[in-house]
């Protein structure tokens, strides 16, 4: 089951980057797409309706645990608060001291909250929520301080999976994303394999791409393992600087046409795995 969720993950994400643009989307539409996706992956989706159901039953168990937990420290917030208004009320340094601790451990039970939510299960770095709330301007599709965001693509992911199987396709993604995070910028697993950085506005698009070229070319001189065989892995990649107030779809439309100018480039070179 959890392999077969994988790829949905990763078929759902590829649906949604592929109607992203577009301003009408109907149920046939949706369906006509993430089917293409489906087949591209050799995806069995014929028995839906279980799948669904053992999907819905998961997803629930997760967001009943994320609320509980949430609950919790909203409970132990409001304990503590009133603990701290008591202690400066009498001035009782012990009783501030225990609700300095009991603060301190909530502070570290709502990190892990947020990490939660804000990360990415399989890659362990950032996920578009997280991109959307910390970048953008509240209920808007906004960006609220300039900078340089960057798209990565993998190029002939799909031979890797179809080659060595999802498995194989997973560590590569886990290894992709270690390897961007040598950037010190943000890394986000905008769906798929597809990756964004968002660069701050202390750097330029020509910095950016200086510093891909350096990770590509690390990555293209390794050869990766699997089983008795080995391969190469590559990506594509395009770069926009953008000023504070530019929307986010137009910013990565940009980002996007140079990511695949460079994709027709880059395979001139690398012609496969």
């Amino acid at each position: 089951m959890q392999a077969q969720q994988d790829t949905l993950k990763i078929i759902s994400n590829e649906t949604k980057n592929s109607i992203d643009q577009l301003s009408v989307v109907t149920p046939s539409m949706y369906a006509s797409i993430f089917s293409k996706f489906a087949n591209n992956h050799n995806a069995d989706i014929n028995n839906e309706k279980e799948l669904a159901k053992e999907l819905m039953i998961m997803e629930c168990s997760n967001l009943t645990d994320l609320q509980t937990q949430a609950s919790k420290s909203a409970m132990q917030l409001s304990d503590s608060t009133t603990k701290a208004i008591n202690a400066i009320k009498e001035k009782d340094e012990k009783l501030l001291n225990i609700v300095l601790q009991e603060t301190e451990a909530l502070r570290r039970e709502v990190e892990k909250l947020k990490e939660s939510v804000y990360k990415d299960e399989l890659t362990n770095v950032q996920n578009r929520k997280w991109l959307r709330d910390n970048f953008l301007k509240e209920n808007s599709d906004t960006l609220k301080e300039a900078g340089t965001l960057a798209i990565i693509d993998l190029n002939y992911f799909k031979i890797v999976n179809d080659t060595f199987g999802h498995i194989i396709g997973d560590k590569v993604l886990i290894f992709i994303a270690n390897q961007l995070r040598k950037t010190k910028y943000s890394v986000v697993r905008y769906g798929g394999d597809e990756f964004i950085i968002m660069f701050s506005k202390k750097v330029s698009s020509a910095k950016a791409i200086a510093n891909l070229n350096t990770i590509r070319e690390d990555i293209i001189s390794k050869k990766l393992k699997a089983q008795d065989d080995s391969f190469h892995v590559s990506f594509s990649f395009g770069v926009c600087e953008y000023k504070a107030g530019a929307i986010l779809s137009d910013v990565i439309e940009d980002a996007d046409k140079h990511m695949y100018e460079d994709k027709i480039e880059i395979k001139k070179r690398v012609t496969g795995i």
